[in-house]
This record gives structure tokens, C-alpha cells and sequence, in this order.
């Protein structure tokens, strides 16, 4: 059972009956389920939602008045890469597949062991989850190295290079120890150590 209190399925589907006992067996795992009718209906409400958007999509294929391949497009276009698994009779495996090449997580045929739904869906919110981490990883290194000088940013490429003090205050022409100084304030924004540990961390950048 899922003890995470960001574990949100949004489930879509336009069966009323399908819907229902989709959203009582998730919620009985311990998920927290926003159930909407349509594509539509989802996107009216993720305008309102914060940003960025939490949780994974569980979504049918055959929908009016947009399909659930339509839908993952929509949400592709609009930045949301949020894992997203199709809920899909044997007819639509072509079109699914032409889906999962487009970044969508998985789908389950119709019918589908209760068992092996709540199983994707955990394994689905687990990557979220660890986008999560790397989308914040990222954002802070953005961050980190806007905050350097047009001078420091010379300084970092020819120290994350190898290159000594001296050699880069000749080719900047400036003094030593204005090298030290802005190598010194690079290493402090950039939470680095060494030019080695400088030329990992941008590596990763």
C-alpha cells in the first residue's frame, strides 16, 4: 500500500462504472485518485493546478471527445512528461505502441489483474518521484551557475579544464591572484572543491 502523500492518480476514462470501480480500488491501495470523464475535463483541470504537476495519468485509449492518445499529446505539448500508462482493448495495441515511442510509460490490455494495475502504478509513481529529484537537481545547478560573473564563468571552463592559475591569468590578462579570488568565489557558489570535482559537477550539468 502506498505511503506517499503525493501518490495522485489521475485516472480519465468515460465509462461512469469503469471510472468508479477504477477509483475505489485505487483508493483502497492508498492512492489519491482525480477522476474526470474526458481529456478535457483533465486539462480544464490542470490549468488551475500547481505547477509542477504531481502524480502519474492512468488514462483509456477509446474516449470522446479526444482520445487518450490525443490527451497524452496534449499533456506532452503543455511540458507535463509525467508518467502515463493506457488502459487498452486488443484493437489499440498498434496505436499504443506508436504511443509508448512518444514517451508514454506503459499500457495494460483489457482485462487487466487488479493486482498488476496497482503494480505499474506504483512502479509509474516511484519514476515520478525520482524525476522529481532530477528536475530539482537540475533546476539548482541553473541557478548555481547563473549566479557566477561573466568573468568567473571564464575562470571555471579553464580551471574545470586543468588549467593552472597562472596560465589562466595570462591568457584573461589579469593577475594571479585575481584568479584565486574568482576561482575561489566559483568553488563557493558552485558547492565544489577541486578543479576535479568542478569538471564532475559540470560533466553532470
Amino acid at each position: 500500500m502506498s505511503s506517499h502523500t503525493d501518490d495522485i492518480v489521475y485516472l480519465v476514462d468515460d465509462e461512469a462504472v469503469v471510472r468508479d470501480a477504477l477509483a475505489f480500488l485505487l483508493g483502497s491501495r492508498g492512492l489519491l485518485v482525480y477522476s474526470f470523464a474526458s481529456g478535457p475535463a483533465l486539462l480544464a483541470h490542470l490549468v488551475q493546478a500547481v505547477r509542477p504537476v504531481r502524480g502519474v495519468f492512468l488514462v483509456d485509449v477509446r474516449m470522446e471527445p479526444m482520445s487518450g492518445l490525443l490527451l497524452h499529446e496534449e499533456l506532452l505539448a503543455q511540458g507535463i512528461r509525467n508518467p502515463l500508462l493506457f488502459l487498452s482493448g486488443h484493437g489499440d495495441i498498434p496505436m499504443v505502441v506508436e504511443s509508448l515511442k512518444k514517451g508514454a510509460f506503459d499500457f495494460l490490455e483489457k482485462p487487466y489483474s487488479d493486482n498488476t494495475l496497482v503494480d505499474r502504478i506504483e512502479q509509474a509513481l516511484a519514476v515520478e518521484r525520482a524525476m522529481l529529484v532530477d528536475d530539482a537537481r537540475h533546476a539548482e545547478k541553473g541557478a548555481r551557475l547563473a549566479s557566477l560573473s561573466d568573468r568567473e564563468r571564464e575562470v571555471m571552463g579553464r580551471v574545470a579544464a586543468g588549467k593552472l592559475n597562472k596560465v589562466i591569468a595570462d591568457e584573461l590578462h589579469i593577475a594571479v591572484r585575481t584568479v584565486e579570488v574568482h576561482r575561489a568565489r566559483v568553488f563557493s557558489k558552485l558547492g565544489v572543491r577541486s578543479a576535479a570535482e568542478l569538471a564532475t559537477w559540470l560533466a553532470g550539468a
